[in-house]
C-alpha cells in the first residue's frame, strides 16, 4: 500500500506531459494581497491563492503521501521573501477512508510576507512575479504549476483590499502559534510520542476531535493517534513515531489541530509546538492528581466522596459500552473469519443432540472469557511495573504482527483448497475436533480473541481506554463484558436449537463457502502486512513480504505433494520438502523491530552508517574540505536499490572501512519528483536508479559503481 502511495505521485509526473492542459485544471491560482498598495519600506503581505475543484487537494508542509507546494519568487532588486506561512493542515483520505497525507482543499490562501526596499518611488507602480507547482490529487495526481503575477501601486499609505483583505488578514491571524493558555509538554521512547497539552488556569476553548501533524515525519501521518482527556481538562495523546522518522530526534515540531479551536471563540485552530523530549516520569513518581476516573461522558472527574453515584454511573455505562462493543467485534474483518469458520462447525453440529449443542457453545464462550481474563491480567501486572500499555499493545511486537500474518495466510491457503489437512498431517487439531470436541470449542473460543484484540469497534475504543485506569476489579468486569459481547452469537445458536435449525443443510455448497470465506483472511494478512511496514525498516518491510512468499509457497508443495491417495514416500517427500520452505520463509521475513536492530548493531561494534540529504552544494563543500563521498542516488520503488542497501550497508566491513576512512555518505532520493536529481543523472547520461558514485580527493570526476553492488565492490572502488 505503502508502495502504491509513493509511485503514485511519480508516475502521475511521467505522464503530465502527455494530458492537455484543461485536464490539469483542477487547482486554478492567483497572487492576491491584503492592501490596495504598496508602501516603501513597510511588509506587504500577499498569498498565493489555490482554489481547488471539489474533492481535489493539494498538500502541505509536510505532505505524508505526495510533494508539497512550492512558490519561486522573480522579485524586483532588492526585495525579500518569506517562506510560505503554512495553516494548519487537514487530513486527506481516499475514498475508502485511508488516510493518504496532509494538506487542503478547497479556496486556499498560503500567506507570504514581502518586504520591499525603502527607496520605492510613490506614484510608481510595481509588478510581483511567481512560479506555483503542486501536486493535486482526487482518485488520481498530476502536477499543477502556473505563473502568477499582481501589479500594485506604490503610495504612502494603504488601504486593506475590498476583494481579499479582510479574508487574508483572518488567515495570517489564525496561523498556527503557541498560546499562553495552553502548556504542552512531550516525552518519547522507541516507539510512540506522549504529548500532554493542559490549560492555564480554566480552560478558554473546548477542543475536539484533535490531530497532531508532525514537520519532520517523526510521527507516522497515517495511522492512528490516541486521544484521552486528563484531569487538568487537556488531553494526553499517544503519536506513532514513523519509521521513516528522523533518527535521534530530540525534539516534537508540528501542529496540534482542534477541529473547534483552541480559545472561548473557537479561534486557533491550530497550536505551534516545538517541544524539547522531558525524560519520561518515572514509574514511582505522583502525578498531579491521583487516579482520575473517567466519567459516562467519557471527561475525567477527581476522586471524591462527592462523586462516587455518578462514577458508579460512568462503570454501567462503560459495562454497556464494552458488551456492545464485544458484539460488534463480531462484524470486524480480524473476527469475521473466525466467526465464519465456527458458522461452519455450527452447521456439522446442527443433527447433534441439542444438550451436546449448548455445551460446545458455552465451551468456546469459556474460552474467549479464559483469554479475556489473561488479557487482563496481563495488563493489570505490567501496569503495576510502571509500563503503559494501550488496546492491542501486542500488535506493537513486529514479530507478533509477521507471526499472526503468517498463520492467517497458510488457514486462506487451506480454506482456498491448496492444501488439506490430512489426518496424520493434523494430529492435534484432528484429535480435537474428533475425540476431544470440547476442547476444539475452547480453543476457538482463545484464537477469536487472539484475532480480535487488534480491532477497534466503535463502541469499544471509550470502554477499554476507561478500563485502563479503573481499578483491578473494575477492569477485569470491562473485559467480561467484552467477552460476553464476542461470545453471545455462538451462545445464542446453541441455546437455541430452533436458530441452529434454520442454518442451511450440509451440502456441496460448504466448500463454495469456505473457499470464499478465504478472502476475508486475505485481507485480514493484507491489513498485517500494512501494520508491520510501518514497524519495520524499508527493507525489513520487503524480506518480510518475501517471507510470506515462501511461506505460501511451502504450503503449496505440502498440498501437492500430499493430496488424498499419494503415495507414502510422495507426501514425506512433501511434508519434509514444504517444512523446510516454511522454515526458510520464517527466516526470511522474521523481522526485528529498529529497537532491536540499534541494539544488535551496537553489541556487533560495527559503526552506523548515517545519510545525508545530497545536494550539488553538500558535495561541492565536501570536495574543498578533501573529503571521500558516497553517493547513493536511490528510490524507494526501486527493488535494485533496496537489494544493495541490504547486502553492502548491513556488511560489518564495509560498516567498519566507511567508519576508519571517515567516508560521507549522501543519499539522493528519486522516489518523488526532484528536478536536481534529474539534472544530476542526465550529466552521466543516466535516467534511472540505481546509480552509486565515489568522488575521492583530488579526483575531477567520480568514480562510478556498477548497478549491482556486492560488499566486494564497495571495498574494492574505497580502497583503490
Amino acid at each position: 500500500m505503502r508502495l502504491a502511495r509513493l509511485l503514485l505521485p511519480l508516475l502521475a509526473l511521467g505522464l503530465a506531459a502527455l494530458l492537455p492542459a484543461t485536464a490539469r485544471a483542477h487547482v486554478k491560482a492567483t497572487l492576491v494581497a491584503a492592501e490596495t498598495a504598496i508602501v516603501p519600506g513597510k511588509p506587504v503581505q500577499v498569498a498565493l491563492r489555490l482554489v481547488h475543484d471539489a474533492h481535489w487537494h493539494t498538500y502541505w508542509l509536510n505532505p505524508g503521501t505526495g510533494l508539497v507546494t512550492s512558490i519561486t519568487w522573480a522579485l524586483p532588486p532588492g526585495w525579500k521573501a518569506s517562506e510560505i506561512q503554512w495553516p494548519a493542515p487537514t487530513v486527506l483520505k481516499d475514498h475508502a477512508g485511508t488516510v493518504t497525507g496532509n494538506g487542503y482543499e478547497g479556496d486556499l490562501l498560503l500567506p507570504v510576507t514581502l518586504t520591499p526596499p525603502a527607496d520605492l518611488a510613490p506614484g510608481t507602480s510595481i509588478t510581483l512575479k511567481a512560479s506555483a507547482e503542486w501536486l493535486m490529487c482526487e482518485e488520481v495526481c498530476m502536477p499543477g504549476d502556473a505563473k502568477v503575477s499582481l501589479t500594485l501601486p506604490v503610495a504612502a499609505t494603504a488601504a486593506p483590499d475590498a476583494t481579499h483583505g479582510a479574508r487574508l488578514a483572518a488567515v495570517v491571524a489564525g496561523l498556527p502559534r503557541a498560546d499562553a493558555a495552553w502548556k504542552l509538554s512531550a516525552t518519547r521512547d522507541t516507539k510512540n510520542v506522549t504529548l500532554t497539552v493542559s490549560p492555564v488556569g480554566a480552560p478558554t476553548g473546548k477542543p475536539s476531535h484533535l490531530r497532531f501533524f508532525s514537520d519532520d515525519n517523526l510521527v507516522a501521518y497515517e495511522l492512528p493517534q490516541t486521544i484521552v482527556p486528563n484531569a487538568a481538562g487537556g488531553f494526553v495523546l499517544t503519536l506513532p513515531i514513523s519509521a521513516d522518522a528522523p533518527k535521534d530526534a530530540a525534539q516534537l515540531l508540528g501542529v496540534l489541530t482542534s477541529d473547534t479551536g483552541w480559545l472561548a471563540n473557537g479561534a486557533l485552530r491550530g497550536l505551534r509546538v516545538e517541544l524539547p523530549f522531558a525524560a519520561a516520569v518515572a514509574a514511582n513518581s505522583k502525578p498531579e492528581t491521583q487516579n482520575p476516573k473517567p466519567s459516562a461522558s467519557g471527561s475525567v472527574s477527581q476522586p471524591s466522596t462527592l462523586n462516587s453515584q455518578p462514577q458508579a454511573v460512568g462503570l454501567l455505562s462503560t459495562l454497556f459500552l464494552a458488551l456492545v462493543g464485544g458484539l460488534i467485534l463480531n462484524l470486524m474483518p480480524c473476527v469475521f473469519p473466525v466467526l465464519g469458520i465456527k458458522i461452519i462447525g455450527f452447521v456439522n453440529q446442527a443433527g447433534h443432540d441439542k444438550k451436546k449443542v449448548i455445551m460446545h457453545g458455552l465451551v468456546f464462550a469459556l474460552g474467549v472469557l479464559l483469554s479475556f481474563w489473561t488479557l487482563a491480567t496481563v495488563l493489570a501486572v505490567l501496569r503495576a511495573g510502571g509500563d503503559q500499555l494501550g488496546w492491542g499493545f501486542q500488535l506493537q511486537s513486529p514479530l507478533f504482527v509477521f507471526g499472526l500474518a503468517a498463520v492467517m495466510l497458510i488457514f486462506a491457503m487451506n480454506m482456498s483448497g491448496v492444501f488439506e489437512f490430512g489426518l496424520s498431517a493434523t494430529g492435534v487439531g484432528s484429535d480435537l475436533q474428533m475425540k476431544s470436541g470440547f476442547a476444539g470449542s475452547f480453543f476457538t473460543g482463545v484464537l477469536a480473541t487472539v484475532v480480535a484484540t487488534p480491532c477497534s469497534a466503535p463502541f469499544l475504543a471509550p470502554a477499554l481506554g476507561a478500563a485502563l485506569t479503573l481499578s483491578t476489579v473494575e477492569s477485569f468486569a470491562v473485559f467480561t463484558a467484552i467477552a460476553i459481547g464476542l461470545a453471545a452469537p455462538y451462545l445464542l445458536l446453541s441455546i437455541f436449537p430452533a436458530a441452529i435449525k434454520i442454518l442451511p443443510r450440509p451440502g456441496a455448497w460448504m466448500e463454495t463457502f469456505k473457499q470464499f470465506m478465504a478472502f476475508p483472511l486475505y485481507a485480514t494478512v493484507a491489513y498485517l502486512t500494512w501494520v508491520l511496514a510501518g514497524q519495520t525498516t524499508e527493507n525489513g518491510s520487503l524480506m518480510a513480504l518475501f517471507g510470506l512468499v515462501l511461506i505460501a509457497l511451502g504450503a503449496w508443495i505440502y498440498g501437492r505433494y500430499n493430496a488424498p491417495g499419494a503415495k507414502p514416500a510422495r507426501a514425506r517427500f512433501g511434508l519434509i520438502a514444504g517444512a523446510a520452505v516454511l522454515a526458510l520463509g520464517t527466516w526470511t521475513g522474521w523481522p526485528a523491530d529498529l529497537a532491536a536492530q540499534t541494539a544488535a548493531a551496537k553489541a556487533s561494534g560495527a559503526p552506523e552508517v548515517v545519510w545525508e540529504k545530497w545536494s550539488p552544494e553538500a558535495v561541492a563543500k565536501l570536495r574543498a574540505e578533501g573529503r571521500t563521498i558516497y553517493v547513493d542516488f536511490t528510490a524507494r520503488w526501486c527493488a535494485t536499490c533496496q537489494t544493495n542497501k541490504k547486502f553492502v550497508f548491513h556488511n560489518n566491513d564495509v560498516l567498519r572501512t566507511f567508519a576508519e576512512k571517515k567516508i560521507v555518505t549522501l543519499r539522493a532520493d528519486w522516489t518523488n519528483q526532484d528536478p536536481a536529481i534529474t539534472a544530476e543523472l542526465a550529466k552521466y547520461q543516466r535516467s534511472a536508479v540505481p546509480f552509486n558514485v565515489i568522488w575521492k580527493p583530488g579526483k575531477t570526476d567520480p568514480l562510478i559503481l556498477p548497478e549491482l553492488l556486492t560488499p566486494g565492490i564497495v571495498l574494492a572502488a574505497v580502497k583503490g
